[in-house]
């Protein structure tokens, strides 16, 4: 790889704080980039725009989606702007136009089918782990990434608080409900001493053999739990957190809120879930607001008064 590439990912790691997921999802978009410039014998610390639109167009050519365009043309955009810090003479990188982002809305389980999934597990060691990562997952609104990082000391189970870092090493603080709770006691008392001859002291959430569960564990343990209790197939972890979320809303909890409770840095990632319970919320509007709806009007049957 360009030592200058190499330069840019330690410089967003150690001085932005990116998370290693972040790194890596940078390396392999700028391995990309890497690849163009040395079939086009370009030099990124001379790049124009101009160099830049068959690459941009390419990447559309290959069937790569518009927000996995755009994701790696930001990722160029940072690497360049970088270089230019560093004296590089790259010029008019930001005017190669981003494709449109097509805003997707989340499929949403009713609280019917998230409360089926979560109380699908049995009582078994493994059936009470799965039950306390559901109810985190769902009760909390936590990434897959926040659960399996978590310690046993970051769940308050006398305040019902989860402490969790999420995206660029943010830590937040979540109330995650009684139900949670008392899962997550069931799982400690019963369940995760048994899970394993030793078990990692640091982790919250365990494999069978007693180390921290793998992010594609919770995706396993997600599907087969929804399967099992009928589900729709399209369901992950993430579909809990965006279940959380859509909840809450058609509860009539303000943005502002949900978006402190799922960690996002700008409202308007928060506001997709106004899409998803539109319904709802149109129908609390109407029964709320004294001119959200067209009332019949009687005329008035008293004399008028005289001028």
């Amino acid at each position: 790889m360009d030592a200058r590439i190499t330069s840019f990912l330690e410089a967003i790691e150690v001085e932005r704080g990116a998370s290693r997921h972040t790194v890596a999802a940078y390396r392999r978009d700028l391995i990309d980039l890497e690849a163009y410039l040395v079939a086009t014998d370009l030099d990124p610390d001379t790049l124009t725009g101009d160099d830049l639109v068959p690459y941009a167009n390419g990447l559309a050519e290959r069937g790569l989606a518009p927000a996995s365009v755009r994701r790696r043309l930001a990722a160029v955009r940072s690497f360049l702007r970088h270089r230019a810090a560093e004296g590089a003479r790259s010029a008019g990188v930001r005017d190669v136009p981003l494709p449109r982002e097509r805003r997707r809305v989340p499929r949403a389980l009713t609280a019917e089918q998230a409360i089926a999934l979560v109380e699908q597990p049995d009582a078994t060691p493994l059936g009470l782990r799965d039950r306390a990562a559901l109810e985190l997952l769902y009760g909390a609104g936590l990434r897959v990434s926040e659960l399996v990082t978590l310690r046993p000391q970051d769940v308050d189970l006398a305040d019902g608080l989860v402490r969790c870092v999420g995206k660029g090493d943010h830590e937040r603080i979540v109330p995650c409900g009684a139900q949670a709770v008392a899962a997550v006691e069931r799982y400690l008392a019963r369940g995760r001493p048994l899970l394993g001859r030793v078990q990692q002291r640091d982790a919250l959430v365990l494999n069978a053999h007693g180390r921290r569960l793998s992010r594609q564990g919770v995706f396993d343990l997600v599907r087969r739990h929804a399967a099992a209790s009928g589900a729709p197939d399209w369901v992950s972890p993430h579909s809990l957190r965006h279940a959380f979320a859509t909840h809450l809303v058609e509860g009539g909890c303000d943005l502002r809120t949900v978006q402190e409770l799922l960690g996002h840095r700008r409202i308007a990632t928060t506001e997709v879930y106004t899409h998803v319970a539109g319904t709802h919320l149109r129908e609390t509007f109407e029964a709320a607001h004294p001119r959200a709806t067209l009332r019949s009007c009687t005329p008035s049957t008293s004399s008028p008064r005289a001028p």
